[in-house]
């Protein structure tokens, strides 16, 4: 029973740290009506629809099918390098960072292996990194590309084109500096590269599946956007993954949603406790940025744009911080970490390697993107 525990804490260490703070809280603000108002079950709902409808996406095998067809092209190693760290950085836009690397750095690891060591020795690690930066700036375009963005947007009261363009100069900037990066490290590997699968992924014997699941994709997008309730869209896809394919619902991410439960008790008894409101304002308010950057270093950035959030009222700087605060440590986005276990399963003896290049790649684009937000802002 410890060792469960142990290995469930591990696992699971944000969602207990954020219910450890929300119980502290109680001591502090008994449990009234006023906490149901803590709880925003708009981003709750639009985020388990989202989960939803990519899970079913992923299963139908939409995203390996226009993976192997841009592979199916490519003939240089420079070739290789930035289709897959291009895949992870535009797919994350609308499937979310955490699908993008779920998704991409597993396919990745299996391309990589067909174009033997000669380019998998110099290719492995950067190609992961930059896949996990990829998408972690990738996502920051759109409400829907991370759960920071999704619960930012809603709460700012921001239209969704207004969000885009807060964030375009940022993405645009990132992009670039992806592409310079990647080229430069696929100089490691000067000699031709071939991709051919033995076995193509189909999308045929999906169809009804395939065509529900766009639906809901569709209709989240909707939701996102403020068209359609979100009580009707959680409705009418929990109805839908229901009948479609059960399963589905066992790919969600509950521990995320239940993480944001925790967040939101615990932020909202702050904001009840003068002394702390006070004072967490003072340290925020005007410094946005550098605050969401920082706080992201410690706790992730979902966890800082929740707890940040309520004492700031200029709410896009913010976004800007915590976006931008994903990068840096390891645990400064919990996408990170899916890339991390999920190459060290893999390839263990990259582990010190995988490392220090991720801190050092990281820092180098928080670095720049950082300078530029600090400009661009005034």
């Amino acid at each position: 029973m410890k060792e469960k525990l142990i290995q469930f804490f591990k696992r699971e260490t944000v969602l207990c740290a954020a219910f450890l703070l929300a119980v502290v809280s109680l001591f502090f603000v008994p449990p009234d009506r006023e906490y149901l108002d803590y709880v925003d079950f708009r981003t709750l709902s639009i985020l388990f629809c989202l989960m939803g409808a990519m899970s079913g996406l992923q299963t139908c095998g939409v995203f390996e099918c226009a993976a192997q067809a841009l592979l199916g092209r490519v003939k240089r190693a420079w070739q290789l390098v930035l289709t897959l760290v291009l895949l992870c950085f535009f797919s994350s836009m609308l499937v979310t960072n955490d699908v993008a690397l779920i998704t991409f750095v597993p396919f990745t690891l299996i391309v990589l292996g067909m174009v033997g060591p000669e380019a998998k020795g110099p290719l492995l690690v950067p190609t992961v990194v930059l896949q996990t930066i990829a998408a972690n700036l990738g996502s920051m375009l759109t409400p829907i590309g991370n759960p920071q963005n999704l619960y930012l947007y809603g709460k700012s009261g921001l239209s969704l084109g207004a969000f885009v363009l807060l964030m375009l100069p940022y993405t645009l900037v990132s992009l670039f500096l992806l592409l310079i990066w990647s080229l430069f490290q696929a100089r490691a590997c000067r000699g031709p590269v071939q991709v051919s699968f033995a076995q193509r992924a189909k999308l045929s014997g999906h169809g009804p599946r395939l065509a529900a699941y766009s639906a809901l994709f569709v209709l989240n997008l909707l939701t996102v956007a403020r068209v359609i309730p979100y009580g009707v869209a959680l409705g009418v896809t929990a109805a839908a993954l229901f009948l479609a394919d059960r399963t589905i619902f066992r790919r969600i991410d509950y521990s995320l949603l239940l993480t944001f439960v925790g967040f939101f008790i615990f932020i909202g008894n702050l904001g009840r406790l003068p002394a702390f409101s006070r004072m967490l304002q003072q340290i925020v308010s005007g410094h946005e940025i550098l605050a969401g950057v920082a706080a992201s270093q410690i706790i992730s950035n979902v966890p800082a744009a929740l707890l940040l959030s309520g004492f700031t009222r200029d709410l896009p700087a913010l976004a800007v911080g915590v976006n931008l605060g994903g990068l840096g440590t390891l645990i400064a986005s919990m996408a990170s970490l899916i890339s991390y276990k999920l190459l060290v399963r893999e390839e263990g003896q990259v582990k010190g390697r995988y490392f220090r290049y991720f801190t050092v790649a990281n820092l180098c684009f928080l670095a720049i993107l950082l300078a530029f937000a600090l400009v661009w802002r005034g």
